[in-house]
């Protein structure tokens, strides 16, 4: 039906038209595929409450150092030399002392444990004993960073910290960072927290930078949207022609 010179166009055209089609199936299956969304609501566990409070608990100041496993601990029981010594803490934190056999001190500040050591010996031992725990070494107190930044870790604290300051001490934000998605998570008098914030309001100036303190963690969360959106224009070169899409999932 058409002359031969006319069939090359043609062709090219079909074929034109077979590669954008292959290229919208691609996406297609993409923004399917991402239907699957991070599901952003909290509170919604088993045993996990939504707290009546407008910022985290500060922990007390003499518990920003809580003593772990493998640690060297030297414990004084006055007046009873033969129950006092140099402890080492077992892969779970725990001593064996005499008498009582094994106590749970992991995560308890020295104080805590020197308490919990006496409870143990008052009245089937001793009337009132009076006990205290000094660590052999104090490590520097560390918050912990993970998630969507550049170089998750632990770091440092020297004095009170910010929120925004210890993002900036892992490098700032990775590439598909989530803002409205960063939770800090503390524990307080064996209570244990989780702080939903929004980073880019806070860098707005619509609330306060919170005060980050030793043993929090932070977790910066993760933007589906941006990461589909990367994967949508790495079919770009497949099309011969522009293409617009609508995105009716959100971010």
């Amino acid at each position: 039906m058409f002359p031969g010179r006319a069939t090359a166009p043609f062709l090219k055209m079909a074929e034109a038209l077979k590669n954008f089609g292959s290229a919208l199936s691609a996406f297609a299956l993409i923004v399917s595929l991402s239907a699957c969304a991070t599901d952003r609501s909290y509170g919604e566990a088993e045993g996990i409450e939504v707290a009546n409070l407008s910022e985290l608990p500060a922990p007390r100041v003499e518990n920003l150092y809580v003593i772990g496993s493998q640690e060297s601990l030297e414990i004084e029981v006055v007046g009873a030399k033969r129950l006092s010594g140099t402890y080492l803490t077992d892969g779970e934190g725990r001593i064996s002392f005499p008498l009582v056999g094994l106590i749970n001190v992991n995560g308890l500040a020295p104080s805590e444990a020197a308490q919990k050591i006496a409870a143990r010996l008052r009245g089937a031992y001793l009337l009132d004993p009076e006990v205290r725990v000094i660590p052999d070494q104090i490590p520097p107190p560390t918050i912990s960073v993970g998630g969507q930044v550049a170089k998750p870790g632990e770091y440092a604290v020297l004095g009170r910290q910010s929120l925004l300051r210890v993002i900036n001490q892992a490098g700032g934000l990775a590439e598909y960072a989530q803002l409205d998605d960063v939770l800090v998570f503390r524990s307080v008098a064996g209570q244990h927290y989780i702080g939903a914030y929004n980073l880019q309001a806070i860098q707005r100036g619509n609330y306060e930078d919170p005060t980050l303190y030793p043993n929090d963690i932070i977790l910066v969360g993760d933007s589906p949207g941006r990461r589909r959106l990367d994967s949508i224009l790495r079919f770009a070169p497949l099309l011969s022609t522009s293409a617009i899409l609508i995105d009716r999932i959100g971010r």
